[in-house]
């Protein structure tokens, strides 16, 4: 786990056991700005399974909540081979669907559209030397370093790569960063930035950025100047053949830690079997429908496993007990009365 249900529970003061993530999992949380008045509520979309389930990263991302949406990546710092490719099909695919939403919205409200994307340069000093070789997320966002405990025990060399190649990142796309674990002021730390993003708390004035200590850097605080050039010998240097300071600060990445392919889905624990998820109703059906040894089927199969998913789980619910076991499932065949897994 890289930590993302600790942080979320964190932020919302939930004294819980966390558990694996599974598919795209919900939650909210409320918050009150003063004394006797109204609580603000925020909703948290956590997507599980790494870049496995890139096929669910637009289903909470729509024209209606795009205004008040932020984006919070959360990276395994123990795994840099992974790093890059993680953050760089993330961070692709999210933006290519927010693009996509604000283009829409731009159809109908013009007006919210511009904002949406003027919003974004706020962070930044009006005067701050890199306005022009920056480009901002279209909508807040978060970098989270987790597992730092592991981190620092890294060799320097390795740790400094890392570090300046996050900050570069982060600052290129006008995100904030911040390094945590389970240490409990590194989560209050992190708990500080989400909170202003999602209850409109202050985010504070505080900054680190000594290597030998977890960043921690609010958007539009960091220059490129302070961060410096990638960490790699001229020579070798001009020998990358880089299109752009994105693409160097890869390649120099990457040469230090050659990529891992990630893309190959990992088997989760079935859910079907845990009890954590226990409903009367599915259970039963489940249970006659290994009865009737309908279970050696690959194509049904196939189905059960689209429950868990699929971005459209109430229909395909549906679809799927009608499929499988028509007598006893007649009243779940209208998506109102579908349960959701």
């Amino acid at each position: 786990m890289k930590g993302k249900t600790t942080i979320i529970l964190r932020c919302l003061d939930r004294d819980e056991i966390p558990k694996p993530t599974l598919a795209l999992e919900y939650t909210f949380g409320r918050r009150a700005k003063g004394h006797n008045t109204p609580k603000d509520i925020a909703n948290f979309w956590e997507l599980g399974g790494g870049t496995s389930l890139l096929d669910l990263i637009p289903v909470p991302i729509t024209t209606t909540n795009i205004r008040t949406l932020s984006i919070v990546l959360v990276l395994d710092l123990s795994k840099p081979n992974e790093l890059w490719p993680a953050m760089e099909s993330l961070l692709q695919v999210t933006r290519k669907h927010v693009d996509r939403i604000i283009t829409k919205l731009g159809q109908t409200n013009p007006k919210a559209a511009t904002e949406i994307k003027q919003k974004m340069w706020n962070n930044l000093p009006k005067d701050h030397p890199d306005r022009e070789l920056i480009d901002p997320f279209p909508i807040p966002l978060i970098i989270i370093g987790s597992k730092y405990d592991l981190f620092h025990e890294f060799d320097s060399e390795m740790k400094k790569i890392i570090y300046k190649t996050l900050r570069f990142v982060s600052h290129y796309y006008g995100a904030s960063l911040v390094f945590t674990s389970k240490s409990e002021a590194l989560l209050l730390k992190t708990r500080t930035l989400i909170n202003h993003l999602a209850f409109g708390f202050d985010r504070g004035k505080s900054m680190s950025v000594d290597q030998n200590k977890p960043l921690f850097i609010p958007a539009g605080m960091d220059s490129l100047s302070q961060i410096g050039p990638p960490p790699a010998a001229e020579s070798d240097i001009g020998k990358l053949n880089a299109q752009t300071p994105m693409d160097l600060w890869n390649k120099v990445f990457e040469k230090a830690f050659p990529p891992k392919n990630i893309g190959v889905f990992k088997e989760v624990k079935d859910p079907a079997q845990d009890p954590q998820y226990a409903e009367y109703e599915v259970d039963v059906m489940r249970g006659q429908k290994n009865q009737r040894s309908l279970s050696n089927s690959p194509f049904c199969e196939e189905l059960f496993t689209c429950i868990y998913i699929s971005p459209d789980f109430q229909y395909m619910f549906t679809a799927c007990t009608a499929f499988l076991l028509p007598p006893v499932s007649q009243h779940f065949c209208e998506p109102a009365q579908a349960k959701r897994v």
